[in-house]
Order: structure tokens, then sequence, then C-alpha cells
């Protein structure tokens, strides 16, 4: 909410009361965090094993997503303040890396690109490949201008169906896996298969089933499950 005594438009105070977009200044200082040390900026150790490459298209995927975002705002111009910190946090990085000056990194990885508003100055990192395009990395390159025309387009997520699963399924059939009966049905589980009785003639229908099917649950009607717990022999028809 904008607020603003001493900007007159036409005799009156316009500003007073309007919504404006900003980009907060909690928003900056929490964004150039990460690429601080001690009040500065400083390199980052953990990418110090990837290649040239993929140090600057990280730097340049973050940039590129927080600028992108806060466009719409009035001040975006405040961005620039994060772009020197994550500029000279890369540079730091790659130097550390090749174990050279910054200024001479600057000078090998720094690039112009053509923009709306005119050329700009970014850093780029280039692969090359065999019979197709070079892969390109860029950091910077985007101009910290208002986009008023820029429209907002809050997509609704596709809803995911995860499949149901196996155990849902033998419930739903309603159907008694011991006798085959229709009804309410009850789930007897083992801890582990280890836990059943070992072959033989004394060997319950209703564990070998289980070790049969290599299932630590069985789905059955109550009376099977009575007499499972019970000990008594269950009516079958496996």
């Amino acid at each position: 909410m904008q607020h603003n005594d001493r900007q007159a438009t036409g005799g009156q105070r316009h500003v007073n009361g309007q919504i404006g977009l900003r980009v907060p200044t909690a928003v900056i200082k929490a964004k150039s965090a990460p690429y601080l040390q001690r009040g500065n900026p400083a390199r980052r150790t953990q990418l110090l094993h990837r290649d040239d490459h993929d140090i600057v298209a990280s730097y340049g995927s973050q940039y590129r997503g927080i600028v992108q975002y806060y466009l719409l705002a009035g001040d975006v111009y405040r961005l620039g303040r994060l772009r020197w910190v994550m500029l000279t946090s890369l540079l730091k990085t790659l130097a550390s890396k090749h174990r050279c000056t910054v200024t001479k990194i600057a000078a090998k990885h720094q690039a112009k690109v053509q923009t709306p508003y005119g050329p700009r100055t970014c850093f780029e990192a280039t692969v090359e490949q065999a019979g197709r395009k070079p892969l390109v990395a860029r950091f910077g390159g985007i101009p910290l201008k208002r986009q008023k025309s820029a429209v907002i387009n809050d997509r609704v997520p596709d809803r995911v169906t995860h499949p149901r699963k196996e155990l849902i399924l033998r419930l739903l059939t309603a159907k008694c896996e011991l006798c085959e009966q229709p009804g309410p049905m009850h789930v007897h589980h083992v801890r582990k298969l280890t836990d059943l009785e070992p072959p033989g003639p004394a060997q319950p229908t209703w564990t070998k089933l289980m070790a049969r099917r290599r299932r630590k649950t069985l789905v059955v009607c109550a009376a099977c499950h009575d007499h499972i717990h019970s000990g008594q022999p269950t009516a079958t028809t496996a």
C-alpha cells in the first residue's frame, strides 16, 4: 500500500491508498545471503568440482528465476544489488577453480547480448559439440526494466492419480481368499514370512496359501479370521 504526501498530480494525492508492486528489501537480503561471507561476495566451494558450463548455468538459472518473478515490480532495478553479489561470487568461484585472477576470468567469459532495451553485458560458458550447436550457459543479460505488459498465468496443476495398493484392491473384492464367501472382510497379517509354520502335514491351509503367494497379508472373512486365531481348521477352496 503506497503512501506519499509530497507527491501530487493535478492538485491531488493519487498515490495514497494505491497498490504498488515492489521488490521487498528482505527478499534481496535473503537471496544474497548464500553468496556472501562476512558481508562480502565469496566463492562457493561446493561447485568447484563442476565444469565452467555447469557453474555458470547454476548461477544463471537462479538469478534468472528471481528476476523474472519480480519484473512486474516498479522498482525491479533494486535487484542490481543481487546481480552484483551473484556475479562477483560466480567470478570468484571460477577464479578459484582455475587458480587465476577474477579479472582474467571476467575477460574470458564476458559477452554481449541483444535485448529490447539495447545490448547488455553478460557472462557465458560454451561447450562445443561435434556436428551440433554448442551448449551455452549464460548469467545476466536481463534488463532490470519493469514489464508492464507481463501477464500472470497461474495454471491449475493437473491432478495426479496414484494407483491403489494391491491390498486395497483385494479388500474391495469383498471375497474371502480362503472360503471365497462374500461379506465384510478382515485382514490377517504376520510380521514376516519366516514366522509361518514350516511346510509339512500339520501346516494349516492359510499358512500354505500365504507362503505360496509370498504375501504377509491374507484377506479373510470374520469366521475364517476367528478360526485362524483359535487354531481351528478353516474351510477353504484353495
